[in-house]
């Protein structure tokens, strides 16, 4: 089965083709820090996600989910991010367990002309984003208003053509989502089996730079965006690539061997832990591989494990996400405008160090658990360059959806 949907079927302004839209915009949610109900923003919208993620939610009272809101979302609608990065999309999860309210709307479509999750595949098709990216106004923080709604043009197959492109699109998705659920439950056992250790054990302290080669970038004298390449055999991890959920290869940049070799301190071995320590200070990433030389752009520490027959790797990944190191990262962190960690104090960083016997039985257990969570993320990167790479094929006709099999 083939099929053209950009040439072979007609196309109708989307508020046309929905039912409802949430749309809770221009009003400020009362939160509070002892509310049951969570609000999510738009940094929890993202297109590599089939879902919102929870990043610095807030919450607010049952009084205000009653009064305040104008609709909330429910299972199978897709939220639309308007402002900030425009055309941000995800679909709301069945349960659904937060609000949404500023700079986002929710699209709930007439099922009997629109599939909604084939709307999903269309919104985030490169099609509509650049209808999206044309039609958004401002040059610091794009917005894409309402009534701009109507200029996006969605082609409308049948609906059995509609849910061929959407159960390719979700065959992947489900099974990324499904990799990250896993390892989220991982990492929250390898966590709590530290806090454990930590919390019942009698250890000594010990500090980050006892054990450990910590840089940040040192030896240019600042890397400017007009210096990167479209492509060479040298990378570079920036404070964009490094995110919430670790690197995105795909943000990553290209800089020239010259500057690569300037600063041989910072070429990234595998095994090495990356940190943010400017701006939104402790995002953290591992090299779990490379196929390339690479370095890392300012902002960032390279972190090497310098005794791993003391402490491991995978004990000081997870020493970075405790609670220690938050209080740390609070009491540490100077600049009000721009926070930063700098590098002395971060390795006067105290821990609690646990005896070799509890180290290796914490390793025994953690260990295999986090190589299972590098080979999901391993699995979800090519899983993502599949999908992504197949969509578009799919929408165009140029394959036959017939023969797409997702193991």
């Amino acid at each position: 089965m083939k099929f053209n949907i950009w040439k072979d079927y007609p196309r109708k302004p989307l508020p046309e083709l929905l039912s409802f839209i949430v749309d809770n915009r221009g009003k400020s949610v009362p939160t509070s820090e002892d509310g049951t109900h969570i609000l999510i923003a738009t940094n929890c919208i993202r297109n590599e996600n089939l879902y919102p993620t929870y990043e610095k939610v807030r919450y607010f009272s049952d009084d205000v989910y009653n009064t305040w809101f104008r609709a909330h979302p429910i299972p199978g609608d897709i939220i639309f991010v308007n402002k900030g990065t425009p055309g941000r999309t995800c679909l709301v999860p069945d349960p659904i367990d937060f609000s949404i309210a500023q700079d986002m709307m929710a699209f709930r479509t007439n099922e009997k002309v629109l599939h909604n999750r084939y709307l999903l595949c269309v919104l985030r098709s490169h099609e509509i984003q650049e209808q999206i990216r044309l039609c958004s106004v401002g040059d610091t923080i794009p917005h894409f208003k309402k009534q701009f709604l109507d200029q996006l043009m969605i082609p409308i197959p049948p609906l059995e053509v509609q849910k061929c492109i959407a159960d390719m699109y979700f065959g992947f998705s489900d099974k990324i989502a499904l990799n990250q659920q896993i390892n989220k439950n991982l990492e929250e056992q390898i966590r709590s089996r530290l806090s454990q250790m930590l919390s019942n054990a009698k250890v000594a302290h010990a500090k980050l730079g006892e054990y450990l080669y910590i840089k940040g970038r040192i030896g240019w004298k600042g890397l400017k965006k007009s210096e990167y390449l479209d492509y060479s055999p040298y990378r570079i991890i920036n404070g964009e690539s490094l995110t919430k959920n670790g690197i995105d290869w795909n943000k990553a940049g290209y800089i020239s061997k010259e500057r690569y070799l300037e600063s041989p301190e910072i070429m990234l071995q595998v095994g090495d832990i990356l940190m943010s320590k400017d701006g939104t200070i402790g995002k953290i990433g591992y090299i779990d591989s490379l196929d390339a030389p690479t370095s890392v752009a300012s902002g960032i520490f390279v972190i090497r494990n310098q005794q791993p027959e003391i402490i491991s790797t995978v004990f000081i990944y997870f020493i970075f996400l405790s609670s220690w190191f938050n209080q740390f990262i609070v009491a540490r962190t100077e600049g009000s405008v721009i926070p930063h960690l700098y590098q002395k104090d971060f390795m006067e960083f105290e821990f609690p160090m646990p005896s070799l016997t509890e180290m290796k039985r914490f390793d025994k257990i953690a260990i295999p658990m986090f190589d299972t969570i590098i080979n999901n993320l391993s699995m979800n990167k090519k899983l993502a360059a599949i999908r992504d790479a197949l969509l578009p094929r799919l929408m165009s006709g140029e394959i036959d959806v017939s023969g797409i099999e997702i193991k």
